[in-house]
């Protein structure tokens, strides 16, 4: 990798962890890119080089996520209802509990679920799919996203394999 990319890199994780910590002292709307950038400690120019605003920093952390499931992904991501998909998307929504109920927590829960309606219909190519098959992975995305927002908020989250048969069965499937 060339060091400008890996000097944004650094700036761009700069950026979303200075942003998760001051995320926990105060809402966003009351976060100021002059006091991220400071907490960051990178430079106006290099924040607006990667960023345009201070939702951006979040829609690119969520969408730079998605890229990784996606890239690592070792199985058909269309079969949104197989036990290998759910417990995925679930080990990855552990592995970013603090983020999601940071987003969460601070109303952005919404940002976070259109972004994965937006993968979902990259992934699936939904464009030239029918309604039923858009409602069902709509559906499927929707309900796991909710799921897993309760089982990492409780005080001692339940194992994957239990939450995925939960989810499995929600919709009359299994393993």
């Amino acid at each position: 990798m060339d060091k400008r990319k890996e000097a944004n890199l650094r700036v761009k994780r700069a950026v979303s962890d200075a942003l998760f910590a001051l995320m926990e002292e105060r809402p966003i709307a009351k976060i100021t890119v002059a006091e991220l950038i400071r907490k960051a400690g990178v430079a106006r120019i290099s924040f607006y080089r990667n960023f345009a605003s201070i939702e951006g920093v979040l829609t690119g952390l969520v969408r730079d996520v998605l890229e990784d499931f996606r890239a690592t992904a070792d199985y058909d991501l269309t079969q949104f209802l197989s036990s290998k998909h759910i417990h995925r998307v679930l080990e990855y929504f552990y592995r970013y509990r603090f983020h999601i109920l940071s987003l969460h927590r601070s109303g952005y829960g919404a940002m976070l679920l259109n972004e994965l309606n937006r993968f979902r219909e990259l992934v699936a190519a939904e464009t030239t799919a029918g309604a039923e098959a858009r409602y069902r992975s709509c559906l499927c995305t929707g309900a796991v996203y909710n799921t897993a927002v309760v089982w990492l908020s409780e005080e001692t989250p339940r194992p994957i394999d239990a939450v995925v048969q939960v989810v499995l069965q929600a919709f009359g499937t299994t393993a």
